[in-house]
């Protein structure tokens, strides 16, 4: 019997051995696997790489002035005749904080103004702040070399009076909205 059993075994190991390792079944037919290399891209006459001639020129001093301040308007409307928005104004002004009163026109009604970066960059204190600082408001230095010059004026609008700034956009936003805020209370 161990003669059968060992006859049978033999071959049997041998038969299994082949069919896992030789046998074409088990091998992949993939397209991708018969694949060969194409031949490289050519690049048609005159479509070359672009010139980098001017990638790294230093441009001039002063080329570039991305920080001009830009002209803008802005403007809200108030109840009340032209000569009371007109002194409501420039009571506000006379308070310092908002920038310094360069010049005025009582007829045109008319305000120049220099507005520090400063006043332009402040954020309003808070309550705590505000109710207990005892340090006095610092006015705007019109010879100042950051002050922004901007003009507001007062004019007929309807049945109000129209209160409008020109000058530097942040400077304008500035203005006309604490003007906004103390006269309109």
């Amino acid at each position: 019997m161990k003669k059968n059993s060992l006859l049978l075994a033999v071959p049997a190991v041998a038969m299994s051995a082949v069919l896992l390792t030789g046998c074409g079944m088990f091998r992949s037919h993939k397209a991708w696997d018969k694949a060969q290399q194409e031949s490289p891209l050519e690049i048609p006459p005159g479509l070359d790489t672009p010139s980098t001639s001017a990638a790294l020129v230093i441009p001039e001093p002063g080329a570039g002035q991305a920080n001009r301040p830009r002209e803008t308007t802005d403007s809200f409307v108030m109840p009340g005749t032209v000569d009371d928005v007109y002194k409501r104004v420039g009571e506000s002004f006379n308070a310092g904080d908002l920038g310094q009163v360069t010049a005025h026109d009582d007829n045109a009604h008319t305000y120049e103004l220099a507005v520090s970066q400063q006043t332009i960059d402040a954020k309003k204190p808070g309550m705590f702040k505000r109710m207990f600082n005892g340090k006095s408001k610092e006015s705007t230095d019109a010879s100042s070399p950051d002050a922004r010059k901007l003009t507001v004026s007062v004019v007929a609008s309807g049945t109000g009076s129209q209160v409008s700034a020109q000058g530097d956009g942040a400077a304008v936003t500035k203005v006309i909205e604490s003007l906004r805020g103390r006269l309109t209370k």
